[in-house]
This record gives structure tokens, C-alpha cells and sequence, in this order.
């Protein structure tokens, strides 16, 4: 499973399914860190994701065989600013390069939205998705929030005008 094994397109109503069972996937390791609400509102519902998809641009990285082995969302919050939500990769295709070809994906979006800067969250026990955000270039904003009773770090990042 390499970079050149999948593909990025925007997500379909028909991806609604996958882009579920990516989110459950991957953030199953760490439900017991959420309260139910949060953890809810993370991996959403067959009613959130269809709201989510009205709401932001959804993005998937699909597999040869056509499965969803990757997702994540993006939206103009304000004047040229852009925000991220909902980055998933399934566990046996993280490392592969998804999250990273994702990302720029969903950075480049918010570019040709005319968007300089791009926020978004995150919680303490997902250390790894922190430590992979960094070194995309993402830094604390020192913004904590309250997300369903556990602390949310925003992380933003500063988008050059090249593609």
C-alpha cells in the first residue's frame, strides 16, 4: 500500500457508509478517551455525515478496489480562513501516505478558496495525529475549547499561494 495505490476525489452521498466506517475505524483505539458524546460527534452518525457532507467539502482516498480508506472534510470558517475536520485513515492503511496526500489535498481546496490560513482541532490522546500535524506545518494557537467534556487544542497553519 503505497501513495500510488489509492486515489483522492470528493466524496459521493454513495461514500456516506465508508467514510463511517473509516471514521469508527480509526478512532476506535481511542473511544475510551472520549465521553459518548464526543466520541459520537467524532465518528458521527448516518444522519451527521449526510449534514457534513451538505456542509463542507468531504474528500476520500479510495482504494483500487473501491473501498474508503481515508477521509477528511474542509470549510471557509471566515474571510480566508479555512478550517479541518474529520481526518480518518483506516489502521492498516495508516503510514501508507493517505493522511499526508489527504491533507494536501484538502489544503489546496481551501487555497483555491482563497483561503491564507487553516485551523483546526484536536484532542490530547491523539498524540500521533499532533505529532503528524506539526510536521505538516501546523502549530498550536495556544486556543483551548471544551469539546463535549475534554479539551480541544486548535492547531493552525499559515497556506503559501503555491499549489
Amino acid at each position: 500500500m503505497t501513495a500510488s495505490s489509492f486515489t483522492i476525489r470528493a466524496a459521493t452521498r454513495a461514500n456516506a457508509g465508508g467514510i463511517l466506517e473509516c471514521l469508527r475505524s480509526a478512532f476506535e483505539p481511542y473511544r475510551t478517551h472520549y465521553t459518548p458524546e464526543g466520541y459520537r460527534d467524532t465518528t458521527l452518525t448516518p444522519e451527521m455525515i449526510h449534514e457534513r457532507m451538505a456542509s463542507m467539502s468531504v474528500l476520500v482516498a479510495v482504494a483500487p478496489a473501491g473501498d474508503i480508506v481515508g477521509t477528511i472534510a474542509s470549510s471557509v470558517a471566515g474571510p480566508g480562513v479555512g478550517h479541518l475536520r474529520g481526518m480518518a485513515v483506516l489502521p492498516e492503511w495508516q503510514g501508507a501516505g493517505v493522511a499526508a496526500v489527504l491533507l494536501d489535498a484538502a489544503e489546496r481546496e481551501l487555497r483555491d478558496r482563497r483561503c491564507s490560513r487553516v485551523t483546526l482541532d484536536t484532542t490530547e490522546p491523539l498524540r500521533r495525529a499532533t505529532r503528524f500535524y506539526e510536521k505538516h506545518g501546523y502549530r498550536a494557537s495556544g486556543r483551548v475549547s471544551d469539546f463535549f467534556g475534554m479539551p480541544l487544542f486548535e492547531y493552525v497553519k499559515e497556506l503559501s499561494a503555491q499549489s
